[in-house]
């Protein structure tokens, strides 16, 4: 602690030179290895880097590789894309559920729908779903299979539904005994009860596989004194969806009795009955500044789909992403890149391509749209961290249990502003202790 504080002292007083060398003697006096952090630092006008320690290592972005997927995917969807769930009705009397993987598609919605169906007096000979828009893959390279009930890591599909997470309601009756637990809306979850009611009390509630009985079950756990609820990815988006679907139709008495299919729309012989559609700035509010892992999956993979002109996959978004990257000039021979969200171990990149790719960006018209939509102190992901700098700091922020990371662009205390990134991955050190020494490095950078 006493080192942390020192640290900060020499900060604020801006004794130290500006060169790389007092910024591997600031992360020296900060109790750990040197070798574990590494920074980049880049005048946004001129390119030039001002500063860099172990800039050419390779490190796990996490997160913040978002900022690469998300310009990339923008670029070729441009500002007036929407996502769109459109419902279609052929001149057979058949229905057509064209979906588009919507990551901001709600239970709701499907029942607007067939509301419109309904008010139009169709009833149908036929329902077809068409999930033709991505692959089959849901989840991305190197996503670890202990996060399977983690609330921020969902599957991402052409289902994309209510975030893709089932909601888990626990309610309490009478002190000291199980209290009720179901799933609403309704999805098929085998769940063992271990929760303990006391009235009044904190609630402390935790979701976890038992595999000691069965890998299928999910064991709750914890005390509950007041209603409450816990959500959990859905294992299959295809049935979550569907019970979704079919409720609607039941909700809104659409004359619909038979079994829901699966078709490709027909190109001919048909006509748009209704739609729903969200906007592409919605996605990247979503992506930078809350880092919401499926909306960047599911705009990754669009753009793959569009660059293509096929299907959503990752090879294909893959291709996109490599050809962005040439457009700007840049050398990606030594980064890997593996989902879109940064959730995989498996991406690697360094401090110096990401500011070589935040400076080639500021030459660009979308400087300002990404400036936009990066978060501030005070703000999505930094709601809680990095206030001493207010308006002067635009980043986006990545956490995996071992890594820590943060990039973006600064305007420093003489009004000069520079693209940084700082990866930490070290097993020794806390996340929040982590987090300190991005703070004191960016201060560091700010002051001098």
């Amino acid at each position: 602690m006493h080192k942390i504080i020192s640290s900060i002292l020499v900060i604020l007083m801006g004794i130290m030179p500006a060169n790389a060398s007092s910024i591997a003697r600031l992360v020296g006096s900060l109790n750990i290895n040197p070798h574990a952090v590494s920074v980049c630092v880049k005048d946004v006008h001129t390119g030039a880097t001002v500063y860099k320690l172990n800039e050419k290592a390779p490190m796990t972005p996490a997160s913040t590789l978002k900022l690469i997927s998300s310009m990339a995917s923008r670029d070729i969807l441009t500002d007036d894309y929407v996502f769109s769930t459109k419902l279609y009705k052929s001149t057979n009397n058949d229905l057509y559920l064209k979906l588009g993987a919507d990551p901001f598609l709600k239970n709701g919605d499907l029942d607007t729908l067939i509301k419109t169906a309904k008010n139009k007096n169709i009833t149908p000979k036929n329902f077809y779903i068409d999930d033709t828009v991505f692959d089959k893959i849901e989840w991305g390279e190197g996503w670890q299979w202990d996060d399977d009930l983690n609330p921020l890591m969902p599957k991402f599909s052409a289902y994309n539904i209510d975030g893709n997470l089932a909601n888990i309601v626990i309610t309490p009756y009478v002190n000291n005994a199980a209290p009720a637990i179901s799933v609403k809306p309704y999805y098929p979850i085998t769940i063992m009860n271990l929760v303990n009611t006391n009235m009044g009390s904190a609630n402390s509630l935790k979701a976890e596989h038992n595999t000691d009985i069965a890998p299928n079950i999910i064991a709750i756990s914890g005390t509950v004194g007041k209603t409450d609820n816990i959500k959990i990815p859905v294992n299959n988006t295809r049935i979550y969806f569907r019970l979704r679907l079919e409720n609607a139709i039941k909700n809104q008495k659409l004359e619909y009795y038979s079994p829901i299919k699966y078709a490709k729309t027909p190109s001919d012989n048909i006509y748009l009955a209704d739609e729903i559609t969200h906007d592409i700035d919605s996605a990247l509010n979503d992506i930078l500044k809350n880092s919401n892992n499926m909306t960047a999956e599911t705009l990754f993979k669009l753009a793959g789909a569009k660059f293509t002109n096929s299907q959503g996959t990752f090879e294909n978004s893959q291709t996109m992403l490599n050809n962005y990257l040439s457009n700007l000039q840049i050398n990606s021979s030594d980064i890997k890149i593996v989902d879109g969200s940064g959730v995989s171990k498996n991406n690697i990149m360094t401090a110096e391509f990401m500011t070589e790719f935040l400076t080639s960006l500021a030459k660009t018209d979308n400087y300002d749209i990404l400036k936009t939509h990066l978060p501030t102190p005070g703000e999505g992901t930094l709601k809680n961290r990095m206030l001493y700098f207010k308006d002067n700091l635009r980043a986006k922020t990545g956490t995996l249990s071992d890594t820590s990371a943060i990039a973006g662009y600064i305007t420093t205390k003489k009004g000069k502003t520079y693209a940084f990134d700082i990866m930490i991955k070290d097993a020794k050190t806390s996340s929040n202790e982590k987090k300190n020494i991005e703070e004191q490095i960016l201060r560091y950078i700010y002051m001098n």
